[in-house]
């Protein structure tokens, strides 16, 4: 049944990321709206989460060694990784978005094959070359690599620090429960982000403020999953059931939010989906 982890975790991310541009998409709401009022809701939902399940948090080896230096890396990394995904979402397509942000998956998929001897699967790395080289191909146009101005800085910070990411929370969850750790990562990514852009959070209709609950809500338990997923099951084999929610989130922009469908694109999809079918059945 681990299979069912990643699946439902790609399944409500991909809702939490129709309803973002949905989001972003209403009246006075902007990036920094967007991340003054998600991140302290998120701490929020994943709190109510941790009162539930009641998770280990207040125990000395979960924070001995380097395990906090290294929960501050992996927030730093996702503040900025954030920060750089919601301007770009703004301003560029969900499905353009969605397209790119395979390539940073494939580097981590490449990556822990390479360093980590647990997750060494070769029959992954040609399957993830060829969806990858797909994916570029997709962005070709009149012979130049496409790409909107802000969505560059998201796709370049994202292939860098993807990897290094998934490699601090492969050693976090080795101790952690994902849900501790998402706590302490969400509390100490709101108490960063809300005094920076607080004063951006005014003035937020009722409509606006039930759109923020239910993507965020969505979000926070997919997170948690996809932890869980990575505790039992490893990087690679997340990542590869995973990588359906690009797809799922792809077309729903095309069906909901009138994205723009275009042959290349679907192409490079349907060139992903076989390759994660293949490494999945090869390894």
């Amino acid at each position: 049944m681990n299979f069912l982890y990643p699946i439902l975790a790609a399944i409500l991310q991909s809702g939490s990321f129709t309803l973002d541009k949905v989001v972003l998409s209403l009246k006075h709401i902007t990036f920094q709206t967007y991340t003054g009022i998600s991140f302290p809701l998120s701490f929020a939902i994943t709190f109510i989460i941790f009162l539930i399940f009641e998770p280990p948090l207040f125990s000395q080896e979960l924070f001995a060694g380097n395990l906090f230096f290294l929960i501050t890396l992996s927030v730093i990394i996702k503040i900025i990784t954030n920060l750089i995904f919601y301007r770009a979402l703004h301003d560029d397509h969900l499905a353009e978005i969605q397209t790119l942000e395979l390539l940073p998956r494939f580097s981590v998929l490449l990556g822990s094959s390479i360093f980590f001897a647990d997750e060494r699967n070769y029959f992954i790395v040609f399957p993830s070359f060829i969806a990858t080289f797909a994916v570029i191909w997709s962005h070709f146009k009149h012979h130049h690599f496409h790409i909107a101005k802000h969505t560059a800085p998201f796709l370049i910070w994202s292939v860098i620090s993807a990897p290094i990411d998934a490699a601090i929370l492969k050693t976090l969850l080795m101790t952690w429960n994902p849900i501790s750790l998402e706590l302490i990562r969400s509390a100490m990514m709101a108490l960063v982000l809300f005094p920076l852009f607080s004063k951006h959070t005014e003035n937020i209709s009722g409509k606006a403020m039930l759109l923020f609950i239910l993507t965020n809500t969505l979000s926070c338990v997919a997170w948690i999953l996809f932890y869980t997923s990575y505790q039992h099951s490893g990087i690679i084999y997340t990542l590869l059931l995973f990588s359906i929610q690009p797809l799922l989130v792809y077309f729903a922009a095309v069906i909901f939010l009138k994205d723009k469908l275009e042959f290349k694109k679907t192409v490079a999809f349907f060139v992903v989906l076989v390759s994660i079918i293949i490494a999945q059945v090869a390894g």
